[in-house]
């Protein structure tokens, strides 16, 4: 984790997103890194020397991002980043408002992907100027080469539980998510072995029919990559995978705001379906995210990148994305009509738990980490707190 602040803050008059509601003409306390008060009429002693106090002026504070799904970032790739890279990936996600995030991987080797699980243990037990990791999100390798999209076949295999076992008993607690098909022969029982580790199982890139997702959901599978994408369609007779990600409450659906991955009206059918509770905002940043067009890398797979969006040479499928958090909830807001507050809830309070991270994170409480950020009217990001250090957003 990274080092919290020892210095004392005081946000008057703001506007405070909390899981009760909006607090108006809100006060919020900040002490060791750490909420230690919040509410209208908040500690009148906080006016004594020593303790920073910030005039919100009337404009919105909310909980910092979680990015569930992100390959990196400023030009910098966790598949091969070292902690200087990892630095930048983190650094340009946090002045965007992110303040945790997991390191997402691609299909790979297993050499490659155990190299990644050794680095970002590494810089995970140093302190983290930047957003925080708290994980990993292994995407594949044991997914479906039909649906592969950006994924390199090459490294695409089935389920290899001694992987997983070598994984966990090496670096325990790193993997977070680990994203498979869930119709490829073992399947289900790699699941079974997931879920058993407290990593959460997630479909992807995958061909599964409805009653599939519906078997694997029973063995434990409780997540869903980029919903819509790489991903059997919905038919009114052949449900697929969408079809069961949007009916079964069991299954969190992430989506990908940008207005290239999925269509407006996509995203306000996976919002009603599954409810503002059970959506996870992600960005599926590559490296070219915050970096000029041009040509860029993914997983070994040649990317261009054309006014800001990032489609492999080979056969123009998108690649990845350049999305930030904060353009996904102004998309969401602006775009699709979500509240403020659901928009919220979807970017930090879900995915905080789904991680299991939310007794301290994810939402502004009393008690949690002072992850919190200052936005105004256009929802624009003034400034960004994480463990109350302040991030300079400029």
């Amino acid at each position: 984790m990274s080092g919290a602040s020892n210095h004392s803050i005081r946000i008057v008059n703001a506007r405070i997103v909390t899981p009760g509601g909006i607090v108006e003409n809100g006060t919020l306390l900040v002490k060791d890194g750490l909420i230690a008060d919040i509410g209208v009429n908040v500690d009148s002693s906080a006016d004594q020397a020593g303790i920073e106090t910030i005039d919100a002026a009337g404009q919105w504070l909310i909980p910092g991002f979680i990015d569930v799904h992100v390959h990196g970032g400023a030009g910098h790739d966790f598949m091969d980043a070292e902690a200087i890279g990892i630095d930048e990936i983190a650094k340009f996600h946090a002045v965007n408002g992110t303040t945790s995030m997991l390191a997402t991987t691609l299909t790979a080797s297993r050499e490659d992907l155990t190299a990644v699980l050794d680095r970002v243990s590494r810089y995970m037990a140093e302190p983290m100027p930047y957003a925080r990791l708290v994980g990993v999100h292994l995407e594949g390798p044991f997914v479906n080469v039909k649906w592969k999209g950006a994924q390199n076949p090459a490294y695409i295999v089935p389920p290899q539980p001694e992987w997983l076992d070598e994984w966990v008993s090496r670096f325990p607690g790193i993997i977070k998510i680990q994203t498979l098909a869930p119709e490829n022969e073992g399947s289900l029982d790699y699941i079974e072995k997931l879920a058993a580790n407290g990593i959460v199982p997630s479909c992807g890139h995958t061909d599964a029919t409805y009653d599939q997702i519906i078997a694997a959901a029973d063995r434990g599978l409780r997540h869903a990559v980029h919903t819509f994408n790489a991903m059997s369609a919905l038919h009114h007779r052949q449900p697929g995978t969408v079809g069961a990600v949007l009916t079964d409450d069991r299954i969190v659906a992430e989506v990908i705001a940008d207005g290239h991955h999925v269509h407006p009206a996509g995203i306000k059918l996976v919002t009603r379906a599954k409810g503002t509770h059970n959506v996870i905002l992600v960005t599926d940043a590559m490296s070219a995210a915050g970096m000029p067009d041009g040509d860029y890398d993914l997983g070994g797979l040649p990317v261009r990148m054309t006014c800001g969006v990032a489609r492999l040479k080979e056969n123009d499928s998108l690649a990845g994305s350049t999305l930030t958090m904060i353009n996904a909830v102004r998309y969401l807001v602006r775009q699709i009509g979500v509240g403020l507050e659901d928009a919220s809830r979807m970017a930090s309070g879900n995915p905080a738990r789904q991680l299991g991270i939310d007794g301290g994170t994810g939402s502004i409480a009393k008690g949690k980490a002072a992850d919190f950020l200052l936005l105004n009217e256009e929802l624009e990001l003034l400034s960004a707190w994480i463990g109350g250090c302040r991030i300079v957003t400029e």
